[in-house]
């Protein structure tokens, strides 16, 4: 019982040692724990406050960085709108004075309006006060006469036709007797008389020249090399020059009579001299120009002296000169003219009445022909104007703008041109209708050409089949050119009549020329 007691009592005691023992080690445990764990938190919390300055500083540094970019944005931002604010100010600024003078234009437009108003209301007011006293006056005179106004204006009229029928019949009645008697037998002798003192003959003009050459081999010469001579005198004369199978001759064609006597004046020196290239070809056609202009002043002083015309200008008698080449209907229109000075003289004469004035305007009643293939225009009011231009009178420019019945002729001179033109022209075998009608063709050609912007010079050639047009180079260029042949060869089909086709040649040249010293 004591063993079991003092078991017990050991046990207890080994019991408590021992849960005193763990207790003491695991408060000591405990404390070294605590100790530790304290020793790791100061350590977590250093670290924490280290990691938590880093996390600062960069944070601080992106805050920075951000901040400088958005300035940098925003300054950007703000001198665009800085811009657009100033370009809308600008704009605003332009509105505004556009506003106001669209407002003074409003303005000045509402003070004439209301001036136009008032105008019209006061010339309104005018016009009913005019009507007014119109019909005041009216009715006073159809009071006065006893008939309304379209009556009293029926009777006037019926009572000055009726008049004037009474008058004209009393009038053609004496006329009739007196002139009945003796008028018919005086114009017959008038107009045999002047038909047998002017049986002249004349010679109708064709439209080609032979020119004739030494030898054939002259033919090359003239050609020149690639053709370049031969196409150097078409250019510089506008003829065309016709070299074919016809033994040792060059055939000249053109329809104007000037030109195809100036190249074969022109080819004779050439021919002659035997120098023949693109230079001395220039030289000589331009010489030749210049006696055919002597030559045509020569021609135009011997008609003025012929049929006693004095006092005639320089340029008129170089007109006359150029109508010795110019032909009507197949008669040569100078002699045509001459012969009109002389038959109006002889009616002058058989009428008793002073003949110089009939010659006068005889002799020049067709200058217009020689300048109606250059300028627009009838040959009659060609004719008026220059006339007119260089000094003559009254009375002869009347006579050649009458001569054709353009108007009504008024004087004495002015019928007796009308009477020679038709003698003239009426005998037998003056005129000839083809050659008129083919002269009038080229002409008509050459003026659709010459109507074209740009267009230098132009040329029928070849009897109308072709038309060589040289421009000016440096209003057409080379496209230009292929698109105004086009347009030319269009406004012909549309304009004439022609047998076969025309060629239209446009020809564009750019020369340089230099001098070596």
């Amino acid at each position: 019982m004591e063993y079991l007691i003092v078991a017990i009592l050991a046990l207890i005691v080994g019991v408590a040692a021992g849960f005193f023992g763990r207790k003491i080690f695991a408060e000591g445990q405990i404390t070294s724990a605590k100790k530790y764990a304290a020793q790791i938190i100061e350590g977590a919390q250093k670290e924490a406050g280290s990691i938590k300055k880093e996390a600062e500083l960069e944070s601080k540094d992106t805050i920075l960085k951000a901040q400088a970019d958005f300035d940098a944005k925003t300054r950007e931002t703000k001198a665009e709108i800085a811009n657009v604010e100033k370009k809308v100010r600008q704009r605003e600024e332009n509105l505004d004075k556009k506003m106001e003078i669209i407002d003074k234009k409003e303005k000045d437009l509402s003070t004439k309006e209301k001036s136009l108003n008032d105008l019209e209301k006061k010339l309104s007011t005018r016009d009913q006060e005019l009507d007014t006293v119109i019909a005041d006056q009216r009715k006073k005179l159809e009071n006065i006469s006893g008939l309304s106004a379209e009556s009293a204006k029926q009777e006037l009229i019926r009572s000055m036709m009726d008049a004037a029928k009474q008058e004209s019949l009393l009038m053609l009645k004496r006329l009739e007797e007196e002139t009945k008697e003796t008028a018919e037998k005086k114009a017959r002798d008038i107009v045999s008389i002047a038909v047998q003192r002017i049986a002249a003959d004349h010679t109708s003009e064709i439209s080609v020249s032979v020119v004739p050459l030494p030898s054939d081999d002259m033919k090359g010469r003239i050609i020149g090399r690639e053709g370049r001579n031969i196409k150097t005198l078409e250019t510089a004369t506008g003829v065309d020059f016709i070299i074919d199978d016809t033994p040792e001759a060059v055939t000249i064609s053109a329809f104007d009579p000037v030109r195809r006597e100036i190249a074969k004046l022109a080819l004779q020196k050439l021919i002659q001299d035997g120098r023949i290239h693109p230079g001395r070809i220039e030289e000589v056609v331009e010489k030749t120009k210049l006696e055919m202009d002597q030559r045509l002043k020569e021609i135009g002083e011997q008609a003025a002296m012929d049929v006693g015309i004095p006092n005639i200008h320089p340029e008129i008698i170089k007109l006359l000169g150029k109508l010795h080449y110019r032909t009507s209907y197949g008669q040569n229109v100078l002699k045509h003219s001459v012969e009109m000075a002389y038959i109006t003289s002889i009616l002058a004469s058989e009428l008793g009445i002073d003949p110089t004035l009939s010659r006068r305007a005889a002799l020049l009643h067709d200058i217009g022909k020689a300048i109606d293939h250059e300028i627009q225009g009838s040959h009659v009011a060609l004719g008026v104007e220059a006339a007119k231009k260089y000094g003559e009178s009254e009375a002869v420019l009347h006579a050649i703008e009458a001569h054709h019945n353009d108007v009504e002729p008024k004087t004495i001179e002015a019928v007796l041109v009308q009477a020679a033109d038709g003698i003239s022209a009426a005998r037998p075998g003056a005129r000839r209708e083809t050659l008129e009608n083919y002269v009038k063709r080229l002409e008509n050609l050459e003026k659709i050409a010459s109507a074209f912007e740009g267009v230098q010079k132009t040329y029928a050639i070849q009897a109308g089949r072709e038309i060589r047009i040289m421009v000016e180079s440096d209003k057409i260029d080379d496209n230009k050119s292929f698109m105004l042949s086009k347009d030319i060869a269009k406004k012909i089909e549309e304009e004439l009549e022609y047998p076969g086709q025309i060629k239209v040649t446009v020809i564009r040249e750019v020369r340089a020329v230099e001098y070596a010293k």
